[in-house]
């Protein structure tokens, strides 16, 4: 992934663009606290039955 800062600077547009592609998403699945990108991709994870990979994948795609 990106360095942290820039990945946490463009967060609202790809929280954005993920909702779009994943309607089953809400912002409490996406809220993304400093130190806790691991537990928000875990939450993905369990929500949209990806691998961590997977999920790593479509976050950089967007």
């Amino acid at each position: 992934m990106e360095n942290k800062m820039e990945w946490m600077g463009n967060w609202n547009k790809t929280k954005g663009k993920l909702k779009q592609s994943f309607a089953i998403l809400t912002d409490n699945d996406l809220l993304l606290i400093e130190g806790k990108q691991d537990e928000m991709i875990g939450r993905l994870q369990k929500k949209l039955g990806k691998s961590k990979e997977e999920i790593q994948k479509i976050i950089e795609a967007i």
